[in-house]
């Protein structure tokens, strides 16, 4: 599934017309997608080494542009985490009420929250552009392709996709984590990203990880906070509302693509193919969910839900739109058995509509539980048209 760079792919997110912040990871195509819909704004980009330096020697110099250019009433600033100083220029502007929008991109607000985001707050929306959905990919969308490489658009892009991913980790190393001091040993926090990714799809068990990789379970709570401000990652608490069972208290890891835990996940003789391939299937599903709910506007949340006696259902959207129960297989056909989790929770919640997700070619139902292709639904998630029930 590799896509043309010189296309540009429609996204489901839309701007809103107030100024906006859009976070997300590298390689989600922040300014790509800008780039193509805000055509006349003034740009600044401050990944480029002398705009970095211009503006980092005098932050005020944004004024000066911007009223010196009244016809434009769109301003980009590119990665402003690198300047933060400009959020106090920006915030001026603002006040003035001169009909500007302000479009801030960064990939991590960690940075922002240490130098001053919190006096946006209320003036400023926060959005983030997460990576491709099956729906923007459209006709060109694959399955198991995506479960191989993920949907990041800087890796569909490329012609050696597997390059880009093997690169992606250090990436966001040597330039989020090390420039920015974000931790102070490397080779330890090198070692936690590979080592939590045997985590992705399963409940997180902190000391676990800690021991595995040999560091301090609270400098791992650490390394977590890290990588879930940098968007790299998310955590989905245990569904507890008016619960009739015991339920489990750890929370469930994902990283935010599929194909950047396929290529920290390392394999050899010992690991089952299709226990990995499960798991980047549920990460696929939940990151569409993550997306799809993010666009809709936060309206639902998230969670899985798992018993003390170790009953689980995978994901659980709940919220004034929709309430899903949804359990997601690898496999070619429903087995009775594979239903299990699903009739328990429905026992308990008869008001949701149960899903099982799998990799076969037809829809069933079976005892209120609707069996869907994983790719039929994936395809049909779109946040801009009427909810799938």
């Amino acid at each position: 599934m590799r896509l043309k760079t010189e296309s540009i792919i429609p996204r489901v997110f839309k701007a809103p017309r107030e100024s906006f912040f859009l976070f997300g990871p590298r390689g989600t195509g922040k300014s790509t997608w800008l780039r193509a819909t805000m055509k006349d704004a003034i740009w600044i980009d401050l990944l480029e080494p002398d705009i970095f330096r211009y503006y980092s020697a005098r932050p005020e110099r944004l004024r000066e542009l911007v009223l010196a250019n009244k016809d434009k009433r769109i301003v980009v600033v590119d990665e402003v985490q690198k300047v933060p100083d400009l959020l106090s220029v920006i915030h001026g502007l603002i006040e003035r009420k001169g009909g500007w929008q302000f479009i801030l991109t960064g990939s991590s607000s960690r940075k922002l929250k240490r130098s001053g985001v919190d006096l946006l707050a209320g003036r400023v929306l926060k959005h983030t552009l997460h990576p491709f959905m099956a729906v923007e990919i459209g006709k060109k969308f694959n399955l198991k392709s995506a479960l191989k490489y993920g949907m990041l658009p800087l890796v569909m892009a490329a012609s050696e996709p597997e390059e880009v991913l093997r690169a992606y980790a250090a990436l966001y190393v040597r330039e989020e984590v090390q420039m920015e001091g974000l931790v102070r040993n490397i080779s330890g926090f090198s070692r936690f990203l590979e080592t939590i990714s045997f985590s992705h799809g399963a409940v997180l068990n902190v000391s676990n990880v800690a021991r595995d990789c040999e560091i301090e379970r609270k400098v791992v709570e650490g390394y977590i906070g890290i990588l879930e401000d940098l968007l790299l990652s998310f955590r989905l608490p245990v569904f507890t509302k008016r619960a009739k069972r015991a339920t489990a208290n750890h929370p469930k890891f994902y990283y935010f693509d599929t194909g950047v835990f396929r290529s920290l996940r390392l394999t050899g003789p010992l690991d089952r193919p299709e226990e990995i391939e499960g798991s980047a299937l549920e990460g696929l599903v939940a990151q569409h969910l993550v997306s799809w709910n993010a666009y809709r506007g936060e309206k639902n949340k998230i969670y899985y839900w798992r018993t003390r006696s170790g009953v689980e259902v995978d994901l659980i959207v709940y919220g004034e739109e929709v309430f899903w129960a949804i359990e997601v297989k690898s496999t070619s056909r429903v087995r009775k058995e594979d239903l299990d989790s699903l009739r328990a929770f429905k026992e308990d919640f008869p008001q949701c509509n149960a899903f099982l997700l799998y990799r076969g070619k037809e829809r069933l139902l079976r005892d209120e539980i609707l069996c869907v292709p994983c790719e039929e639904f994936l395809r049909k998630l779109n946040p801009q048209t009427k909810l799938m029930e």
